[in-house]
C-alpha cells in the first residue's frame, strides 16, 4: 500500500491520519506518546492494510489466485494448506472487534462492510468445487487452521450466526471432517477441543466431549508453574503459550465448563495462570517494543503477544498493569513488527519475518497464510472505543520504565 491510499485509509475511518514507517528499525527506539483516539486509529489502519485483503480476495473468490505461497527451502505441500491458514488466523484475531455492535460512523461501516466480506467469502471457501475451496481435511495441517476458525467463531458467535444457512451447515460438516487428523500430543490436542467447543456452541450433538477432557486434562499435566505449560511433556522456551495455550485453554474453558463439574474446577486455575502469564508478557516488551527473539515460528510476529491481548480484552489484567499500559505495550510491540519495511509485498501480503522481511527465520511448516496469525494481538480492537483501554492516558510499560530508572512494582510468581 502506497502512503497516499494509507492516509486515505485512516481519515476515512474517521481518525487522525497515520502514516506507516519509512524509517530504519532503531528509528522506533523511543515511541512517542499517543492518546488512545490515536492509536486506535493506526491499529484500524493496519487491519485495513494487512487483514483486510484477505477476506476481499477471499470474497472475490480470488485467494488462491492472488495470494503469493512463500516459503522457505525444504518446505513442501503448502499451496494446499495455506489458504485456510490466511483466513482461519485473520478472523481469530478480529473476530471480538468484528462482533462489535453495528454504529453508523466511519469504523462501524468499515466494520459492516468486513462482516460482508466474511459472509460471501465463506460461501465462497465451503463451495464443492469452488477455485477457493478450503481445506479442512486433507494433511495434518488443516486441523490446526480449522481449529482457529472455530475460535474465531467461538470470541464472535454472532458472525456465525449472521451466516446463511447453507454456509453454516457446510462449515459443520467441515469442521467435522477434520477429525480424521490426528494431533499430535502436544498443543495440537487443543486444536482438536477447540473444534469440538465450537461445535457444542453451535449446537451440534456429535461434539465430542472426549477430545475437549483429553486436552484439558492432559495440560493439566503439562503445567510446570508461575504461569507456564509445556508445549507436551518437556518444557519449550518459545511463545506456544501465547500462540496457542493459553488463549485456547481459556476459550474452550469458556464453551464447555458448564458441561462436567471437573472442567468448572480448572476453570479458575486456568485463569489465574492465564494472569500470571499476560504479567510475563508485559514485562517481555523491551523499551524500544521489541522481544526476545528465541524459539520457533517468530515469523508470527506480534501474535507472541496474545496472551497479554487476551488479558486486556477480557478486562482480566494483572493487578500492576492498567489498561493504558497495556495499550501502550501493544501498540509498541505492533509497530516495531508492523511497520518495518518489508513487511508485506507489492502486492499487499505478508513476508516471512519478524521486523521486515527476513525469511531465513521461518520454518518450513511456515508460508504466506500462516502469517496472519499476528491478527491475535489486535484482540484489543474488540473493546470499544468508549473502555478505559482506549481512553486511559498512554502508560509507559514496565521495562520502558525500570530502564528509564523510574520505579517499578517487584514481579512475583504465583504458586
Amino acid at each position: 500500500m502506497d502512503r497516499r491510499r494509507f492516509v486515505a485509509t485512516a481519515a476515512s475511518l474517521g481518525t487522525a491520519a497515520v502514516t506507516p514507517s519509512v524509517l530504519p528499525a532503531a528509528a522506533h527506539a523511543q515511541p512517542a506518546p499517543a492518546d488512545g483516539a490515536a492509536d486506535r486509529a493506526a491499529w484500524l489502519a493496519r487491519v485495513d492494510r494487512i487483514f483486510l485483503p484477505v477476506l476481499r480476495a477471499l470474497a472475490q473468490g480470488r485467494l488462491r489466485a492472488t495470494m503469493p505461497v512463500e516459503t522457505v527451502p525444504g518446505a513442501t505441500g503448502r499451496e494446499a494448506v495455506t489458504h485456510l491458514e490466511a483466513v482461519g488466523r485473520t478472523l481469530m484475531g478480529l473476530a471480538p472487534w468484528l462482533a462489535l455492535p453495528a454504529s453508523a460512523d466511519a469504523e462501524g461501516r468499515t466494520r459492516a462492510a468486513a462482516i460482508d466480506l466474511i459472509r460471501a467469502g465463506l460461501d465462497h471457501g465451503t463451495r464443492p468445487g469452488g477455485p477457493d475451496r478450503l481445506n479442512f481435511n486433507e494433511g495434518s495441517q488443516p486441523l490446526v487452521d480449522a481449529a482457529f476458525l472455530a475460535q474465531a467463531f467461538l470470541r464472535a458467535p454472532a458472525i456465525w450466526t449472521g451466516l446463511p444457512e447453507a454456509t453454516r451447515t457446510r462449515l459443520v460438516d467441515a469442521f467435522r471432517s477434520a477429525r480424521v487428523i490426528l494431533p499430535g500430543f502436544n498443543n495440537w490436542l487443543l486444536f482438536a477441543a477447540t473444534v469440538e467447543a465450537f461445535l457444542k456452541k453451535a449446537g451440534d450433538p456429535t461434539w465430542d466431549r472426549m477430545r475437549v477432557d483429553y486436552a484439558l486434562r492432559q495440560h493439566e499435566q503439562w503445567y510446570k508453574g508461575d504461569g507456564i505449560y509445556g508445549d507436551g511433556p518437556q518444557f519449550h522456551f518459545d511463545y506456544y503459550n501465547a500462540f496457542v495455550i493459553q488463549p485456547m485453554l481459556v476459550d474452550v474453558l469458556d464453551a464447555c465448563a458448564d458441561d462436567r463439574p471437573a472442567w468448572q474446577a480448572m476453570r479458575e486455575p486456568v485463569l489465574t495462570r492465564a494472569r500470571r502469564f499476560a504479567a510475563i508478557q508485559e514485562r517481555l516488551i523491551a523499551p524500544d517494543g521489541s522481544y526476545p527473539p528465541v524459539g520457533r515460528s517468530l515469523a508470527y510476529r506480534c501474535g507472541a503477544f496474545q496472551g497479554l491481548a487476551q488479558a486486556a480484552l477480557r478486562k482480566d489484567l494483572p493487578g500492576d498493569v492498567t489498561p493504558g499500559q497495556a495499550r501502550a505495550a501493544l501498540s509498541a510491540v505492533i509497530a516495531r513488527t508492523l511497520d518495518a519495511p518489508g513487511t508485506v509485498d507489492a502486492g499487499g501480503w505478508l513476508t516471512l519475518g519478524l521486523c521486515g522481511h527476513q525469511p531465513g527465520i521461518a520454518e518450513t511448516y511456515i508460508s504466506t497464510g500462516s502469517l496472519y496469525l499476528c491478527s491475535a494481538a489486535f484482540l484489543p480492537l474488540g473493546l470499544p472505543a468508549s473502555d478505559p483501554f482506549w481512553t486511559e492516558p498512554a502508560r509507559a510499560w514496565t521495562a520502558k520504565r525500570a530502564f528509564a530508572g523510574e520505579p517499578i512494582p517487584i514481579d512475583k510468581a504465583i504458586s
